[in-house]
């Protein structure tokens, strides 16, 4: 993983409302329907921040019919927690 791509996770997750999404997802894949359920935000809102984790690697979106299904890329977030975990 890049300094790109950790950096992309860090500023991903320093938002409260995305890491607050990336925290629901812990348990499991979830439509985007039952995340913005959890939030006061409109569609537009949550479809910013999903994009931005998306972009940065952490979350995978499913098309199913009409609906998206996020989940957390595990093999990513590995990687991630390795290069934080990587000190000499």
């Amino acid at each position: 993983m890049t300094d790109g791509q950790n950096l992309l996770i860090l500023k991903a997750l320093g938002e409260e409302t995305r890491l607050r999404i990336f925290s629901m997802l812990r348990n499991g894949s979830m439509c985007a329907c039952k995340i913005q359920e959890a939030f006061d935000i409109t569609q537009p809102t949550l479809s910013h921040h999903m994009k931005i984790l998306c972009e940065a690697g952490i979350v995978c979106a499913e098309k199913r019919g009409k609906w998206t299904y996020y989940s957390i890329d595990c093999q990513a977030l590995r990687d991630f927690v390795g290069f934080l975990s990587d000190t000499k």
